[in-house]
């Protein structure tokens, strides 16, 4: 007598293979895209209000606000960028069904984001402007608090996909939708602390 229970098949979708539900094809990497695009759109908020407030205020940074150091900054930025290529080499690795180098790589990846807020930790421990000081320094700690947050969630699925790669046969590279939900999102990290970087530091 067949089950009732939901059941599942593997189908062949753009050459990779999905998870299907009574012959529906597996909509997780479009809902992953979805969810990237919302969440850009706070973002997009950020910046259009930093822009507004740049563009009417008579000064900007208001009078009085410390000028921003670069250095850890820029280390950060650097550190954040080239993660990105360091994190694909794991998914490359994946479909090499090479788990080991997958481990390796995102490993890796999770030190240089913990390295990121580290920095970003050491800059604030060190700004000499708070929360509240000026409009400039709301606009500061918001997006670059919110984007820390983001990081932090990043690192966070790089840990899981590396705990669950201990389970043997759980990725491979027919199988990776993790690898890749866990790779695009930190891609979006990066590219979204760029325009930041960009916004709020050199402009």
């Amino acid at each position: 007598m067949q089950s009732s229970a939901l059941k599942e098949s593997q189908v062949i979708v753009n050459g990779h293979q999905e998870i299907a539900h009574h012959g529906h094809p597996d909509h997780r990497m479009f809902g992953v895209i979805l969810f990237l695009i919302a969440d850009s759109m706070t973002f997009l908020g950020f910046f259009a209000a930093f822009l507004i407030y740049r563009a009417i205020m008579p000064v900007w940074p208001p009078e009085g606000t410390p000028e921003l150091e670069l250095l850890v900054p820029i280390i950060n930025t650097v550190i954040l960028v080239s993660s990105s290529f360091v994190m694909h080499k794991g998914q490359v690795a994946l479909k090499k069904n090479d788990i080991k180098g997958l481990q390796l790589w995102f490993a890796i990846t999770a030190v240089m984001g913990l390295a990121f807020l580290l920095g970003q930790g050491y800059e604030y421990f060190h700004a000499e402007m708070g929360l509240t000081t000026n409009l400039f320094s709301s606009c500061f700690f918001a997006l670059t608090g919110f984007h820390g947050l983001h990081v932090t969630v990043g690192v966070s699925l790089i840990l899981s996909v590396l705990w669950r790669s201990r389970t043997e046969a759980h990725y491979s590279s027919s199988s990776h939708f993790g690898v890749e939900a866990a790779e695009i999102y930190w891609h979006f990290v990066d590219v979204i602390w760029l325009i930041l970087f960009i916004l709020v530091y050199l402009l």
